[in-house]
């Protein structure tokens, strides 16, 4: 039927829309990542940044909300298989974080590069 396929999926999108709006509102790190992403997007139209640095900033910004979302799930998941701290479970949840660590200064790198020169002139 080919009415309910993309019923099923609009549904989809409204899922992933609750997702997003569960995750911001139950995790500091994410209202911490909306903050920055508000700070980004105002700073790049201000400076009126070129469309190849609004790619860029995009993709950073991406790359961090997407690590911090995956970084969530990975923590949930371990504290729901293993409630009981194990070495191994906080191996995982470490690197899990490290990932957003390494996202996030690429980002803040990146932001860096496009932000600077329109700092200095």
């Amino acid at each position: 039927m080919p009415g309910s396929y993309f019923k099923n999926r609009l549904a989809s999108f409204g899922y992933a829309f609750a997702g997003f709006i569960a995750f911001v509102k139950s995790e500091p790190h994410a209202r911490i990542h909306a903050v920055a992403t508000l700070v980004v997007v105002a700073a790049g139209c201000w400076f009126h940044v070129t469309k190849s640095d609004w790619l860029w900033l995009i993709w950073a910004m991406a790359l961090v909300w997407i690590t911090e979302m995956l970084n969530t799930v990975i923590e949930k998941m371990m504290d729901h298989l293993s409630p009981a701290i194990h070495p191994k479970v906080k191996f995982i949840k470490d690197l899990a974080a490290a990932a957003v660590l390494v996202a996030a200064i690429a980002a803040a790198i990146t932001g860096g590069c496009i932000f600077w020169p329109y700092l200095l002139s």
